[in-house]
């Protein structure tokens, strides 16, 4: 679901509360370094619970003094994230 190449992390498939805790952890073991750019765009599927991880992430990498930027964040999950009023916070615009 998590594929990373140097400071690159390409996230793939559905991210729902189905399998939110799983990508969760997931995450957290790959996106240990600086300066990390995560690729949504292979996300084929989000509920709430997608907003909540990325927030999570976020946090996370905010705890250990790294950046993270989500970028090629589907629509649906824009859309999501505008209604929910954290679209500046995960990039959505």
């Amino acid at each position: 679901m998590i594929t990373c190449d140097g400071g690159r992390c390409t996230v793939s498939g559905p991210l729902t509360i189905r399998n939110a805790a799983a990508v969760l952890e997931e995450g957290n073991r790959a996106f240990a370094g600086d300066g990390l750019a995560v690729d949504l765009s292979g996300v084929t599927e989000v509920d709430s619970a997608a907003v909540s991880l990325l927030l999570e992430w976020r946090r996370a990498a905010e705890r250990r003094n790294h950046r993270i930027e989500f970028v090629n964040l589907p629509d649906n999950l824009k859309s999501l994230a505008r209604l929910y009023g954290v679209n500046e916070l995960i990039g959505a615009g």
